[in-house]
This record gives C-alpha cells, sequence and structure tokens, in this order.
C-alpha cells in the first residue's frame, strides 16, 4: 500500500482522536461548572447551619438561664427559715403518725420522741392511738390555710393538736 492510502485511515484516526478530546475537554469543563455549583450550594448550607447553630445557641442560653434563676428560687424557698411545712406534715401525720415523724419535722423533738417511744414499747398495742392521734393531727394540718398553719405551729410552736 501506499502511503497515500494509510494517510486517509491516520486522519480518519486524528478526526477520531480530536472529537474525542472535545469530548473530553467537555466534560472536564462540565464537571468543573459542576463543582463550582457544588461548592456554592455547600457553602450555603454552612452558612445555614451556622445560623441554626447561633440560634440554637441564643435558645440553649436561654433556658439554662430560666432554669437556673427557677432553681435559685426553688433552692430560697426551700432554704428559708419561714418555709412552711404544712403538706409534709400533714401527709407524714396521716401515713406514720403513730412514730412522730412528722413531730420531728415541725420541730417537736420531744413530742416525736413521746410517739415513737410509746408506740415502740408497749409492742404496738398503743401504735393505734398513736396512729389515730397521728391522722387527726394530719388532717387538721391539711385543712388550715398556709398562713395559718404556719402561725400555729411554726411561729407560736402548739406541739399538740
Amino acid at each position: 500500500m501506499s502511503a497515500k492510502e494509510s494517510d486517509p485511515k491516520g486522519e480518519k484516526a486524528r478526526d477520531k482522536d480530536s472529537k474525542a478530546r472535545r469530548k473530553v475537554d467537555e466534560v472536564i469543563s462540565e464537571a468543573k461548572e459542576a463543582a463550582k455549583k457544588i461548592k456554592e450550594e455547600a457553602k450555603e448550607i454552612a452558612k445555614d447551619i451556622d445560623e441554626g447553630t447561633k440560634d440554637f445557641q441564643e435558645e440553649a442560653k436561654s433556658v439554662a438561664s430560666d432554669f437556673t434563676k427557677g432553681a435559685k428560687e426553688a433552692y430560697e424557698e426551700l432554704t428559708s427559715k419561714e418555709e412552711n411545712k404544712r403538706i409534709l406534715a400533714g401527709v407524714l401525720a396521716i401515713f406514720f403518725g403513730a412514730l412522730g415523724i412528722h413531730k420531728f419535722v415541725l420541730g417537736y423533738y420531744k413530742e416525736g420522741v413521746i410517739m415513737l417511744v410509746v408506740s415502740l414499747l408497749s409492742f404496738g398495742f398503743l401504735a393505734g392511738l398513736m396512729a389515730l392521734v397521728g391522722l387527726i393531727e394530719g388532717i387538721i394540718y391539711l385543712t388550715k390555710s398556709d398562713a395559718e398553719f404556719y402561725a400555729i405551729y411554726q411561729e407560736n410552736s402548739k406541739p399538740w393538736f
């Protein structure tokens, strides 16, 4: 074969090679554009996440501040000297009246010891009587207003009924 006959085949191969290179260049160009779009979208997503994180941080600070304030108020209420023990004393008197636990809560240690000793040393025979006393006191405590209970049983120290 002559060089002229092999030349058209070479030209065809160069055309195919040229077309393939153009196609590859187009694909690379499209990939670069797609990468730019993805990068821009990623920046927007990151910006949204940053804004969401800031909002979350502000809300978390607000909730923590409210919780701290509430906890301080609750602590101050529980530790104040003028704490009203009406509900606690009333419930303890009803359920554990025979043991005199409600008397200890109110600071009536002598009366609490009396109720406890009577219940234990009588081997339970007089525990029913002490339980009845506790039930009556519990009902009385729970039917009084907070102010009335505080005035009678905590300020004026009325140990019985």
